[in-house]
């Protein structure tokens, strides 16, 4: 293998371990979730909140369910009950919820307003 060669396979390799290093510090990480219909099948009862500042937990909903680990608000809604790390129910009015939740457009918004709630979800 020529000199030049090396040195142009040298720049791909270190471009390329470059990519895979960020793609792994940009994966995002989601709680996995499962909607129930009855309030009994949950393991943590929801209510929708009109605004961010009333909320307890910021939600952004992530696409792929391999995006999904931690408790941070970052939530993928599986297809099936038997997917999920918690089965949740979403009341009607907001004292009949553990907790609040806003949905959020963007992941850097995710997160817990009230960190006391966070048990719900460990």
């Amino acid at each position: 293998m020529s000199n030049k060669t090396f040195k142009i396979l040298k720049v791909h390799i270190n471009k390329l371990s470059f990519i895979i290093i960020l793609l792994f510090n940009i994966s995002v990480k989601a709680q996995k979730v499962y909607t129930v219909e009855y309030e009994n099948q949950a393991d943590v009862k929801v209510f929708v909140v009109e605004y961010a500042n009333n909320a307890d937990l910021k939600v952004y909903k992530v696409e792929y369910s391999n995006q999904a680990g931690n408790n941070d608000g970052k939530w993928f809604f599986t297809e099936y009950g038997n997917q999920a790390d918690k089965k949740i129910f979403f009341t009607q009015y907001a004292n009949q919820a553990d907790i609040k939740i806003f949905y959020v457009e963007y992941s850097n918004q995710a997160g817990w307003n009230d960190t006391s709630k966070k048990k719900f979800f460990e």
